[in-house]
């Protein structure tokens, strides 16, 4: 079953001249139901502005986009919302995590807004958190943690509504080699086992390697997907 389809998306951006800035051009993509895809290119390639199409946190020029079954241009900004937090989990290269909450109540908090129960979300926040290895940090402050320990937080805070889909944007972009070979590790086994499917930018040919189909990205254009 086919997850996430692209048909034509372009997104542009006003420049600095007489010219809009097209960052994502007429890009064809289709991901099936518990692949793992990764799309690689440099700094500045569109990949990043891609992944927040497919998330529904930007709207495209042109083009269509379905996710999860939902034509993305028919939802409001609501319902693209209530689609992110209980069916697409997203990690950050910046981890993304709020300071002024602790690490179990980051976890927690795509379930907080899914109306989920306190105590339920305790429960669920803290067994995802023992999945990354992280069983005694729940109550840990954010800047008591590591590099390396925040992207696991950040995993687990993906993971924590069982998403479909997980979009991933160079989640081991600021991690050092053992890190980010711990943390990719982490989201693949976890996609393996819930049979999601994960999309993951990165300008690191050795991660992308670990795909089932990589995508290069170079001035907003897609190449075809190949066999990693």
């Amino acid at each position: 079953m086919t997850v996430i389809a692209c048909r034509g998306v372009t997104r542009r951006y006003a420049g600095h001249g007489i010219d809009p800035v097209t960052a994502v051009n007429a890009v064809d993509l289709e991901i099936d139901e518990g692949s793992f895809v990764a799309v690689e290119g440099p700094s500045g390639s569109g990949k990043t502005t891609l992944l927040g199409l497919l998330a529904g946190l930007e709207a495209p020029d042109d083009g269509e986009i379905t996710v999860l079954g939902h034509d993305l241009a028919r939802l409001s900004a609501a319902e693209r919302a209530r689609l992110r937090q209980r069916r697409i989990g997203i990690v950050f290269q910046s981890f993304g995590l709020i300071a002024s909450l602790r690490a179990g109540e980051n976890v927690a908090l795509p379930l907080a807004l899914a109306g989920v129960s306190a105590s339920e979300r305790e429960v669920r926040a803290r067994t995802v958190l023992e999945e990354v290895g992280l069983r005694s940090a729940f109550g840990a402050r954010i800047d008591e943690l590591s590099g390396g320990e925040r992207q696991r937080v950040g995993v687990a805070r993906a993971l924590v509504i069982e998403p479909a889909v997980i979009l991933a944007d160079e989640p081991t972009g600021s991690l050092d080699e053992e890190n980010a070979s711990g943390v990719l590790e982490l989201l693949v086994e976890a996609v393996r086992q819930r049979g999601a499917s994960l999309v993951l930018v990165t300008h690191d040919p050795a991660s992308a390697a670990r795909a089932d189909h990589v995508y290069r990205m170079h001035d907003g254009h897609l190449t075809a997907g190949v066999p990693a």
